[in-house]
């Protein structure tokens, strides 16, 4: 199994991760979620794994430009999974499934480093 990382090429966040990972020297396949859009499957066990509170970003650009009905309707991982289809951007970023099978959300040098 190679590392896969989902999330968007123009995401500062997902460019650090994607440096990160090059420098590590680290393989992996990048997974464009305007491109390629976002894997049900993958994102069911983001859900269940992760918990859709982690996974949705509502601190994020995307997540403020919905309207409020559109925000008050996620309260659960239906419900998010559904956003998330409908809006990728509001996924949290980057979404890194590890070689082992392991799953980790986001950025930062020491959580990489625990899955390397």
């Amino acid at each position: 199994m190679t590392i896969t990382l989902y999330g968007i090429p123009n995401c500062d966040t997902v460019k650090r991760a994607r440096q990160w990972l090059d420098a590590a020297g680290l393989a992996y396949q990048f997974h464009d979620f305007k491109k390629a859009g976002v894997p049900d499957a993958e994102l069911q066990r983001w859900l269940a794994e992760l918990g859709w509170e982690k996974v949705i970003n509502r601190n994020g650009t995307s997540w403020r430009k919905l309207d409020e009905a559109q925000k008050a309707a996620v309260v659960d991982a239906p419900s998010a999974a559904a956003i998330a289809h409908e809006q990728p951007s509001v996924i949290k970023r980057p979404v890194v499934q590890w070689a082992d099978g392991r799953l980790s959300i986001g950025f930062n040098e020491a959580l990489f480093d625990a899955h390397r």
